[in-house]
């Protein structure tokens, strides 16, 4: 048995237990086998059983592990099994064809097409994935398994944005020919490459080459606006590639930070990824908003996007919730578009103080340093000929220097008290609900965020400034 993979199986508690405790002729198969072989760690593994049945086999594993079971394919008998942790997770299936060596035919590339099995040690490979895997190499195994399932012409771009391997020639060639098929699978299937793609350290490679094939405007059609704003005296690089710049700038600020800030942006608060992936998703629609808003002065010939940010962060709600993102993820990527200028403006203002820090943070809150990091990828992302290294140099150290306040104070703050609510502000005007009260609610929190207003009696007099 290959020595990575002995040391992973051996410290792998579940799939020790079972070695020990289930007589079945099981295969560990597909990621699981690739992301070891690797020395990585994962919580996705994929088993095969041989002349056994596959239901009553998944059920016992749950009953064994105090898990739930979970039928994902009666058709195919396909089973899952969640672990307690809800984290960890099996799932069981017969092999496709009948045989091992006819399922791993079938699969997608050679690296996710390797199988152990856990009670003999034994590995197959009867596609070179183990050869392929050592070379760093992305190979599928069969051009008519992209047209069987197209969303693995996806999938082999979340491998390289993963792994950094290089896709094979002629595996690029099969892409390009099949590419107008990404539209069958469901859009929940892409979701899930996406959030992927976007989470993995080589994200920047894999979309440039998602766009040379052709395949990036077929995810993200606001690719084309993209693509017509051209290099500016601001920006040394089109729009596209400046987001897709922004992009590496993001993962290369996160791989040289504190380990404070990586433990933040690892964090996985919503959409069940990391905040990492979401902002890198964030980084690379930031400026959707500037083709729309895009005038040449003609006096000076300078491009300008004036209110981008805005129109950007209201853009990106239909894109995403095409790709059935949750709200909870739409309003965070949304947030980082409609804010990416906000703390350099603040910071490059010429009577920046503690009081105008404070109110960032607290109107950022819990984002405040995904902003900030955002800020910074764009900085390093724009370095057009009117842009000289010591600005860039200013601007990403009063960036820090706002990062280091957000951390200095960030244990000590408290949410802000809702001193006044609707009805009691209706009360207070004789108004009835209408746009001018949701204005003076507005401008009441802008007032409590700049810590002109402290109390009840303070938000009074201030709301009844307003009759």
């Amino acid at each position: 048995m290959n020595t990575k993979i002995l040391e992973k199986i051996k410290s792998d508690e579940i799939l020790s237990k079972i070695i020990e405790n289930f007589d079945a002729e099981i295969y560990l198969v597909g990621g699981a086998v690739r992301d070891y072989l690797l020395g990585k760690t994962t919580n996705d593994r994929d088993l095969i059983v041989i002349n056994c049945d596959t239901k009553s086999f998944a059920q016992k594993l749950a009953e064994f592990f105090d898990g739930v079971f979970v039928p994902l394919d009666e058709e195919n008998k396909i089973y899952r099994v969640v672990m307690k942790d809800k984290i960890n997770y099996l799932d069981i299936t017969e092999p496709a064809g009948g045989t091992v060596e006819n399922d791993l035919s079938r699969r997608d590339l050679t690296i996710n097409a390797i199988a152990l099995n856990l009670k003999t040690g034994e590995i197959t490979d009867t596609t070179g994935g183990i050869n392929d895997l050592e070379n760093g190499i992305i190979k599928s195994i069969s051009e008519k398994n992209f047209v069987d399932d197209p969303l693995r012409i996806l999938r082999v771009y979340r491998f390289e944005a993963q792994t950094g391997f290089k896709i094979d020639e002629n595996t690029e060639k099969q892409l390009k020919r099949h590419i107008d098929l990404i539209s069958h699978p469901a859009v929940e299937r892409i979701n899930y490459e996406i959030m992927h793609l976007f989470g993995g350290e080589f994200a920047h490679v894999a979309l440039k080459n998602m766009d040379e094939a052709g395949l990036l405007e077929k995810i993200f059609p606001v690719v084309k606006e993209l693509k017509q704003v051209p290099p500016n005296s601001h920006h040394h690089l089109r729009l596209l590639e400046h987001s897709i710049e922004t992009v590496r700038n993001i993962n290369e600020i996160y791989k040289n930070s504190e380990q404070l800030i990586k433990n933040h942006l690892e964090k996985v608060d919503f959409g069940g990824y990391s905040r990492l992936a979401h902002l890198k998703l964030a980084g690379f629609l930031h400026d959707i908003g500037k083709f729309s808003t895009w005038t040449i002065e003609e006096d000076t010939g300078r491009h300008r996007f004036i209110k981008h940010d805005e129109t950007g962060s209201k853009l990106v709600v239909p894109i995403l919730k095409k790709l059935s993102f949750s709200n909870k993820q739409i309003d965070y990527i949304s947030m980082m578009i409609k804010n990416h200028i906000y703390p350099a403006s603040l910071m490059t203002s010429p009577d920046v103080n503690e009081k105008a820090m404070m109110r960032y943070v607290r109107k950022m809150e819990d984002n405040s340093i995904d902003e900030i990091v955002l800020s910074k990828a764009d900085r390093l992302s724009a370095r057009g000929p009117a842009i000289t290294d010591g600005m860039v140099e200013n601007n990403l150290n009063s960036l820090t220097r706002l990062q280091n306040f957000y951390l200095s104070v960030k244990d000590t703050l408290e949410p802000l008290p809702k001193l006044l609510d609707g009805r009691e502000v209706m009360k207070l005007l004789n108004i009835k609900p209408s746009p001018r009260l949701g204005e003076i609610m507005d401008a009441l929190h802008e007032a409590q965020l700049n810590g002109d207003i402290t109390t009840k009696e303070h938000a009074v007099e201030f709301v009844k400034s307003f009759s």
